[in-house]
């Protein structure tokens, strides 16, 4: 199959979108597939032989971060040579109602088109008064796809019809089996994320941290991610300083070695998040999760069976539950064997494969899903109902269409 994806994101400023992104192409490549992803990307970014530069991006604010976008009549024809040249079968769009290369897409592309949604915003306004200028886009959408039910429910609430619920996919085996590092093990609280960047929630996991150097006098943050440094220690008493160090940006074999060398990681992000792909990560390299109780964490922790969550933006719960792990092994340990359990969903053998399910029904049709090796997709995402209707309106996919 000839695949499309289309990154809104800048490829050379790291994010969750890009990652999943990346790893989905390449899962398919090593499947055989033929894959094309057209994404924003500096002049001199490096970029894997399957990723096409659509030019530079531009920050523009959003949900509480800095998305980097792409857009104009230059990305404009970008576009459009570059769905000439790859004549897909399927194109991939990432995030369609942003102002970047997805939209772009959505009004270009002839044929299949496959959305995922990532953006969890109950309340945005942006996409309400967008509307109007993203329904002639959606309209052209074969298949919708969200990354969690909270990403669903945004689309639903705000554009109307519904989507599939795929998760955000990992190499569960790759932070498996990653070497703990000596020097990061021993009493330490992991933490990564831009450091800079508010709903990230590093702010609270500092303010949380004298109370829990008081009860644990040996513990010490690592940080991982770019951001200023000085500034996100400046609330810190001057000696407590030394207990906090930053790695800067990690490479993805670093990141696992992190991840399976800290005793607790800690995700203290504040909002705007649909999934929580760290969590995920996290558990796969059997670090013990303490995480805000954002909804999607919560879903992603398993209601809170395969890792502890607090309050959000609450300091001194999280300085509570970091506490009592730090100081019982014995349910780190457990955590440890849960997450690592239950994290095998998210593994990319079971994302890629529905994410391939997905891309048959809307270039074959029902026979496809008649035939498909894995019937269990459908009835797993509660789709029984649509795929019984299928069977007298050959193409009807009610449940994915905009």
């Amino acid at each position: 199959m000839r695949i499309g994806i289309v990154c809104p994101y800048s490829w050379d400023v790291p994010g969750g979108v890009q990652f999943h992104i990346r790893d989905l192409a390449e899962y398919f490549i090593r499947l055989g597939h033929e894959v094309s992803v057209l994404a924003p990307a500096d002049d001199d970014t490096p970029l894997p032989p399957y990723v096409v530069s659509a030019g530079r991006a531009v920050p523009v604010p959003y949900n509480g971060s800095v998305a980097r976008l792409n857009f104009g009549f230059l990305s404009a024809a970008r576009v459009r040579r570059w769905l000439h040249d790859g004549s897909f079968d399927v194109v991939h769009i990432h995030e369609p109602t942003s102002p970047s290369l997805g939209l772009l897409t959505c009004w270009a592309a002839q044929g299949p088109i496959v959305a995922t949604f990532h953006t969890s915003n109950p309340r945005s306004r942006a996409m309400i008064a967008a509307y109007a200028i993203l329904q002639a886009a959606l309209e052209k959408i074969s298949a919708r796809i969200a990354v969690s039910e909270y990403a669903r429910r945004t689309l639903v609430e705000h554009l109307g019809g519904d989507a599939v619920v795929i998760p955000n996919g990992v190499d569960v085996d790759f932070f498996a089996d990653a070497e703990p590092k000596a020097e990061w093990q021993g009493g330490t609280i992991g933490f990564i994320g831009r450091i800079d960047e508010p709903r990230k929630g590093l702010p609270v996991l500092m303010r949380a941290l004298p109370k829990i150097v008081a009860a644990h006098p040996g513990a010490r943050l690592l940080v991982a991610g770019r951001g200023d440094e000085e500034a996100a220690v400046e609330e810190l008493p001057e000696e407590l300083r030394s207990r906090v160090e930053f790695l800067g940006m990690v490479s993805d074999e670093d990141k696992a070695r992190f991840l399976r060398s800290v005793d607790l990681y800690v995700a203290p992000n504040t909002g705007g998040e649909s999934f929580g792909i760290i969590l995920v990560e996290a558990m796969s390299a059997g670090a013990p999760v303490l995480a805000s109780d954002l909804d999607a964490f919560v879903q992603v922790l398993d209601q809170g069976r395969a890792g502890e969550v607090f309050a959000n933006e609450d300091a001194d719960a999280l300085a509570e539950k970091a506490v009592a792990l730090l100081a019982d092994p014995g349910r780190r340990a457990e955590l440890r064997e849960r997450g690592s359990a239950h994290v095998r969903r998210f593994d990319w053998s079971t994302v890629g494969a529905d994410i391939l399910s997905v891309y048959e029904t809307v270039t074959t049709g029902t026979a496809a899903v008649a035939t498909d090796e894995r019937p269990g997709l459908w009835s797993r995402f509660g789709l029984a109902r649509e795929r019984d209707a299928e069977a007298d309106a050959p193409h009807s996919t009610d449940n994915l269409r905009a």
